[in-house]
């Protein structure tokens, strides 16, 4: 296969899996653009490669700094703004765990905590719901102290334990 059909079949690839991940199909075709990218690649760069408009390309790279997988460079007597990913995809994967927790497990953890205030009325109906909403409650927070683990894992360890799991 020739490196031009091998790059667009990569791209377009990490493009579907990036709905898999919870976020947009462009914003995953840029971080692969980017993870491959042999040096920085200006906003000018990705739009040109990707066929997008500079909106697009502009919210999207935003939208990956903040979710810390993609850092700004600047060179050297360029006026520009360029941008390279973060090569070390244990890394990746942590920082997405990470950021991933913040935007769905913390809110309904939060959320859960709120609703258990609900008055103490003896019915069937508060009974069941308090109990079904404690028990995710009790789920949100194990699976919490679970990520923070995994983030501490070194990447060698983490992929021994793994495979032992599969085995």
């Amino acid at each position: 296969m020739e490196f031009k059909a091998a790059k667009e079949e990569f791209i377009q690839s990490w493009g579907i899996l990036g709905s898999s991940w919870g976020i947009n199909k462009t914003m995953a075709q840029i971080h692969a653009l980017l993870l491959i990218a042999h040096q920085p690649l200006s906003t000018e760069d990705i739009m040109e490669e990707l066929k997008i408009s500079r909106g697009n390309a502009n919210m999207n790279i935003r939208a990956l700094i903040d979710w810390n997988i993609v850092l700004k460079k600047h060179q050297s007597g360029e006026r520009k703004e360029y941008f390279v990913a973060e090569k070390d995809l244990w890394e990746t994967s942590k920082q997405i765990l990470m950021e991933r927790k913040k935007r769905e497990l913390e809110p309904i953890t939060k959320m859960l905590e709120q609703i258990q205030e609900v008055e103490n009325d003896k019915s069937p109906e508060v009974k069941e719901f308090k109990k079904v909403t404690q028990s995710i409650g009790q789920f949100a927070i194990k699976s919490d102290k679970i990520l923070k683990r995994i983030v501490k894992f070194d990447q060698s360890w983490f992929l021994g334990a793994f495979a032992k799991l599969l085995k």
